[in-house]
C-alpha cells in the first residue's frame, strides 16, 4: 500500500539514475511513493536535504528518465522537462527541495503544451498552467521545516495539488507503458522490439514520443544502458569489457564513447571515483 495511516509511505528505490558528485557524496534524500489513484501521474516523490560547509560545493550529476520534475526548493519553483544528456545541480549551504517525479503521460497536463518544448530546460512554475505553481509553493514553504512530519506535511500538499490532474488519457497510458517496457526488460536493445511489442510503427513511435517527451526511442534505451553501467561501474574490480557485453553492446568501446558522451567521463574514470555513502537519512535538515 502507498499510504500507512493515511501519510506518505517512505520508499528507497535502487537509484542507478543519481551519479553523486566526484567525492561520492549524495545528500540524504527521502522518497515517498504516491497515493491511491496517482501511479499513472507520478512515479514518486522525494526530498533532499544538506548542510554543507561555508565554500563547499556539491555538483550533483544526475542520469535523468525520461520524464517532467516538479520541484519547489526554498530558493525556487521549477518546472523541468526531460534532459537528453547530463542533469548537474549545484548545491551550497544548507537547503531542502520537495520534488515530484511525474510519470511520462504527466508532463504534458502539467505544460499544458507538447513537453518537446521543455526537453532540456525548465519553466518558472507559475507558468504550468497544469498546477497552481504560486499557491503550490507558498503552501509548501509554509508547512516544511526541520523534521519528518514537516516532510511529509510538504509532500502532501505537493499531492493534493496534482490530484487536480485530470485522468490519464488512452495515449499517455501508452507512453507510461512503453517507456516501462523499456526501462523494466534489459533484453530490449532494439527500437523493432518495441514497436513489435506494441504492435506500432516505428515512425509513429516516433512522433508519440517526441510530443510527449521529447525525445526519440533510442535515447529511451541508450539512458537505461547508461543507468545500468553507471550502478554497475560502482563495484569492485569491474570488468568493463564485461559489463559492455552485458548490455548489448558490440565491444567496450562503443560503452566508452556513449558513457563519455553523456557524462563528460570514461567509464574507468567514473568507477575510479570515491564512493562515500550517506548515513541513514536524519530526521533534521542537516
Amino acid at each position: 500500500m502507498p499510504y500507512v495511516d493515511g501519510r506518505p509511505r517512505a520508499i528507497d528505490p535502487v537509484e542507478h539514475a543519481h551519479l553523486r558528485d566526484a567525492t561520492g557524496f549524495s545528500p540524504p534524500v527521502h522518497r515517498y511513493a504516491p497515493g491511491p489513484g496517482l501511479a499513472d501521474l507520478v512515479r514518486r516523490y522525494w526530498v533532499p536535504v544538506w548542510s554543507l560547509p561555508p565554500g563547499t560545493v556539491s555538483r550533483q550529476r544526475v542520469l535523468q528518465y525520461p520524464v517532467c520534475l516538479v520541484v519547489v526548493a526554498d530558493s525556487y519553483a521549477r518546472l523541468y522537462g526531460p534532459r537528453t544528456g547530463l542533469s548537474v545541480t549545484e548545491l551550497a549551504g544548507d537547503g531542502w527541495a520537495v520534488g515530484a517525479m511525474l510519470q511520462p503521460a504527466a508532463g504534458a497536463p502539467v505544460w499544458g503544451r507538447p513537453v518537446r518544448e521543455l526537453t532540456d530546460r525548465f519553466v518558472d512554475l507559475a507558468q504550468a498552467p497544469g498546477v497552481d505553481g504560486p499557491g503550490l509553493t507558498t503552501r509548501i514553504r509554509d508547512v516544511m521545516g526541520a523534521d519528518a512530519a514537516s516532510r511529509l506535511a510538504a509532500v502532501a500538499v505537493l499531492e493534493r495539488e496534482l490530484e487536480r490532474l485530470p485522468p490519464v488519457e488512452d495515449e499517455g497510458r501508452l507512453v507510461n507503458a512503453i517507456v516501462e517496457y523499456v526501462e523494466g526488460d534489459p533484453q530490449v536493445r532494439r527500437v523493432g522490439q518495441v514497436c513489435a511489442k506494441f504492435d506500432i510503427r516505428e515512425r509513429t513511435l516516433q512522433r508519440l514520443l517526441a510530443r510527449r517527451l521529447g525525445l526519440h526511442p533510442k535515447w529511451l534505451i541508450q539512458r537505461r544502458r547508461l543507468q545500468e553501467a553507471a550502478a554497475r561501474l560502482r563495484a569492485d574490480a569491474v570488468d568493463l569489457a564485461g559489463v559492455a557485453a552485458e548490455l548489448g553492446y558490440a565491444d567496450q568501446a562503443h560503452l566508452t564513447r556513449d558513457f563519455r558522451t553523456v557524462t563528460g567521463l570514461t567509464p574507468g574514470e567514473y568507477a575510479a571515483e570515491p564512493d562515500t555513502r550517506t548515513a541513514p537519512p536524519p530526521d533534521r535538515i542537516g
